[in-house]
């Protein structure tokens, strides 16, 4: 059995969690008695927290909000969630990125020092990016990667890949070796920046799919990312397919037959301008240039290649395919 302070802590924690406990559930969550669970309501009440009890078969407690409830506790596992949550926050550019800054510093000030320290490892990056779901991610592994990345320590790791988004995993590759760089949140999820060693190039790993292997490798110097941009750069660069700067490896200059304001919710990081007559020049990009005649036929309009030849080739060849297509479909 935890200790009283111990178990004090999880009870508030559990408290904190939901609006009603019942008695019983509280004991089997603790696995202690539930005269244990009465006596140890009773020492949180004596410091000042308004716990409601409800007697009865179906009893339970309630944690009540007020003006006069004492400094909320945190057991590690919330500390840490915390540390994460505040850190994103001041680092994603929005306008609370100053008070979350500020919050951090006074919630660190009154952790032990030994969750003090967990809390300093965690250095991590925001970056924008669109909306996706939310990947589940072990805090201990995001803890061990950011104290790799303080320590420049070189990280092992097994990671496994998918076929496709929503499908089985496959099977688990061999040990990776990085040299981590950055821990980055976007969109919901979260990644590992770091160089590669055996393949000796920069890559990004989702941190869901992998599992760390102790102990850490030796130490090393950092590297720079290329180009010498900076992590959000990089990040809207890989997601781009693009191996250079921050920009799509495949970009196009089209006129449509349709009026910029038909266009321009559907544009994205384009770039759009009127022409006359009912008409507007679209300058967009995308991974490849298949991916970019599918993006400009989404539009549904007559239109005119501007530049470059690329694109002008990509759309004469998928027009043989959807002609063999439509032909095929029309056969007896």
């Amino acid at each position: 059995m935890a200790g009283t302070s111990a178990r004090l802590l999880s009870l508030l924690s559990l408290l904190q969690a939901r609006r009603d406990w019942p008695g019983q559930l509280l004991a089997e969550r603790l696995a202690i008695s539930d005269r244990t669970v009465r006596r140890d309501v009773d020492r949180l009440r004596e410091l000042g927290y308004p716990i409601h009890a409800t007697k009865g078969p179906a009893g339970g407690y309630r944690l009540e909000a007020g003006s006069d409830l004492p400094p909320l506790l945190f057991d590690d596992d919330q500390a840490v969630a915390l540390a994460i949550a505040l850190r994103i926050a001041a680092a994603s550019g929005s306008g609370i990125g100053e008070a979350a800054t500020r919050a951090l510093a006074t919630v660190r000030q009154l952790m032990p020092s030994r969750l003090r320290a967990r809390i300093d490892t965690l250095e991590v990056s925001a970056v924008r990016g669109p909306s996706g779901s939310a990947a589940t991610t072990d805090p201990e592994t995001l803890v061990a990667l950011a104290t790799a990345v303080r320590a420049r320590e070189i990280v092992r790791f097994v990671y496994t890949r998918w076929a496709h988004e929503g499908t089985a995993p496959t099977e688990p590759g061999p040990a990776r070796r990085v040299e981590p760089h950055h821990v980055v949140s976007r969109a919901g999820r979260w990644y590992l920046v770091g160089w590669d060693v055996d393949r000796g190039d920069w890559r990004t790993f989702r941190i869901d799919r992998l599992a760390v292997r102790t102990p850490n490798g030796p130490r090393f110097v950092p590297r720079e990312l290329p180009d010498g941009v900076g992590v959000a750069a990089f990040m809207s660069a890989r997601f781009k397919g693009s191996a250079g700067g921050d920009q799509w490896p495949c970009i196009g200059k089209v006129v449509l037959d349709l009026p910029a304001g038909e266009v321009a919710p559907y544009v994205g990081d384009g770039l759009l301008e009127p022409v006359g007559g009912g008409r507007c020049r679209l300058v967009i990009g995308s991974w490849s240039w298949a991916a970019l005649v599918a993006q400009l036929g989404r539009f549904d309009t007559d239109m005119e290649v501007v530049s470059p030849p690329e694109l002008r080739a990509e759309f004469a060849r998928i027009s043989k395919r959807f002609a063999r297509a439509g032909a095929a479909a029309t056969a007896p």
